[in-house]
Parts: C-alpha cells; sequence; structure tokens
C-alpha cells in the first residue's frame, strides 16, 4: 500500500538536508532541540536518572516506573539513531509508551556513541548494563521474572548482538528480545535485500544515506562481517530468546529484519515478525501517534506477557 498519508504529509514538509557532509555535533544539536519539556511529555509513576557502575564503566541511565508497585518486570531500551545519533532524552518518549503499555519497569541506557568511542563502546554499555540490571534486581524492585530487551533502528542491532554474546557467554536471564525496524546487516550491498532497491527513495529513510549514516560507527572499527556489528552474519541463531521483530512495509531494512526472523524461527526459536503496512524507517519513535502505528506498543505489551 502507498505511505501513509500522515507521514507523507510529514515527510514533503521536511527541509531539504543541509550540503556536504554529515555534521554529529549539529545535528544532534537540532534532535535535541525538538525534545517536548518534561511538563509535556507522558507521565508516569516515577523518572529517576542514574548512574550504572558497570564492568565497563559508568553507565548513565534512565529508568521509567509505570504505576507504584512492590515488584516488576524490567525492559532494558536501546535507542536507535545509527549509533551517533539518539539520547536518553530524544528518546524519552518512546521508553515512556514502554512502561506505559507494558506495564514494566523501563531502564533506557545512555550509551557511548561513535565516533567519538570506538567500537565495540556503545555495545559493551548495552550489554553491561542488562548484566547489571540482574545483579542489582532488588535495587531496581525487578520481581526476577520478565528481563526483556528492546530497541528502534540501531537500537535493534545492539538487542539481537546482546542476546548473542548472553547467550555465548551462558548469561540466560534474557527473556525476551524486541526489535523495532532492526538494522542487521550493515554490509549495504543493494543487491542483498529486495527492499533497499524498492524503498530505496521517498519513504524518509533512503538506500543512499545507509553508508553515510553508519559511516561513523562503522569507520570506528565496526567490521560488518562480524556478528556483533551485523547480527545476521551469527551462524548459530539456536538458545536465542524468544523475539519479536517489527518492520515497516515501506523501509529499505524490511528485509533483512524479516530473514532474521525466519532464520530465528527456522532454529527453534519462538520468533514474531510483525510488518507494519504503508510505514517506512522509523515510525515507532516519529509516528506513534497514528492509532495504527501506537499498535507496536501494544504488541510488544501482548508479546511480553506471553
Amino acid at each position: 500500500m502507498p505511505l501513509h498519508p500522515e507521514i507523507a504529509r510529514v515527510l514533503a514538509d521536511l527541509p531539504a538536508p543541509p550540503p556536504g557532509p554529515l555534521n554529529p555535533v549539529a545535528m544532534r544539536a537540532g534532535e535535541e532541540a525538538q525534545v517536548p519539556p518534561a511538563a509535556d511529555r507522558l507521565p508516569l509513576h516515577s523518572v529517576e536518572d542514574l548512574t550504572a557502575r558497570t564492568s565497563v564503566g559508568e553507565v548513565p541511565l534512565r529508568v521509567y516506573t509505570p504505576v507504584e508497585a512492590d515488584a516488576y518486570g524490567v525492559l532494558v531500551y536501546f535507542h536507535g539513531g545509527a549509533f551517533f545519533l539518539g539520547s536518553l532524552e530524544t528518546h524519552d518518549h518512546i521508553a515512556r509508551s514502554l512502561a506505559k503499555e507494558t506495564g514494566l519497569k523501563v531502564v533506557s541506557v545512555g550509551y557511548r556513541l561513535a565516533p567519538e568511542h570506538a567500537f565495540p563502546a556503545g555495545l559493551e554499555d548495552c550489554y553491561a548494563t542488562v548484566r547489571w540490571v540482574a545483579e542489582n534486581g532488588d535495587a531496581l524492585g525487578w520481581d526476577g521474572t520478565t528481563l526483556a530487551v528492546a530497541g528502534d533502528s540501531s537500537g535493534g542491532t545492539f538487542v539481537a548482538a546482546v542476546a548473542g554474546m548472553a547467550h555465548d557467554d551462558g548469561f540466560d536471564r534474557i527473556t525476551h528480545q524486541v526489535m523495532f525496524y532492526p538494522s542487521l546487516d550493515l554490509d549495504f550491498d543493494v543487491d542483498r535485500y529486495a527492499s533497499l532497491r524498492e524503498n530505496a527513495v521517498g519513504y524518509g529513510l533512503e538506500t543512499a544515506g545507509l553508508k553515510p549514516f553508519n559511516a561513523f560507527y562503522l569507520d570506528s572499527g565496526a567490521d560488518p562481517a562480524d556478528p556483533r556489528v551485523s547480527p545476521i552474519k551469527r551462524t548459530d541463531l539456536t538458545g536465542l530468546p524468544p523475539a519479536l521483530i517489527i518492520t515497516g512495509e515501506l523501509d529499505p531494512l524490511r528485509d533483512e529484519g524479516e530473514l532474521y526472523g525466519r532464520r530465528l524461527k527456522n532454529s527453534g526459536v519462538d520468533a514474531t515478525v510483525s510488518r507494519y503496512d504503508g510505514a517506512g524507517h522509523g515510525f515507532v519513535q516519529h509516528f506513534s501517534w497514528i492509532p495504527e502505528y501506537h499498535r507496536a506498543y501494544e504488541e510488544t505489551r501482548d508479546f511480553l506477557a506471553r
């Protein structure tokens, strides 16, 4: 189906990007300027900033408690942004919606970004935080049951990579993994996936932009052949946690996410792949105010309750 008319209207009104190479500092500032004031955000029982002292150093976190209760399941959230954009602030609204819809305590990770921090700094922050949550469950009010990981776009990359790293280390506390339109193959060969050609232009994220947007990460030492960078390269997917992969019909990254889901299923993993019609990349971050796309949070809730 065509692009959702509300998305098409917003994209048509976006200004053209400035000429020249990407400027991470300016782009981050532009994103932060769009963050609404705290008073205008979805209210929850509590939102607290804290610092986790992990095996790889101190990691800033933001903890979202949906309602007052004696104990909670926990969801650890990794924001998107092509590994060089995004923050606790820019993705605050996603973490709040996840907490409200799932009823879980959400721990959002302010991981280190490229290019200032070379691979695998950000990934290590995410994995170390998951382990920190398990080790500090009493302080967080974790009930010892659900410990999910979720992320959007490059955050979805980290979800898949963290799940694999945990499995390889024998850390079996992760109960679910949720990936919103993940980037799982940083090869970017347009002949690998039909969606890279079919959805190349006109839907927000464009195929030609994948290489420059991910260059900061790849140039920092992230090898696309490494399964920690491109989780779809992992040969053995057996034993990974149940997965929910949400894709957009008109996203260039659609096919790699759906292929990963099929490979998980074929490896005996309980995996659900859900495609959202009329949606391009980033629709959970930018367009969840549209009822059809807010359903992604509800689908996540139902998956985590299984």
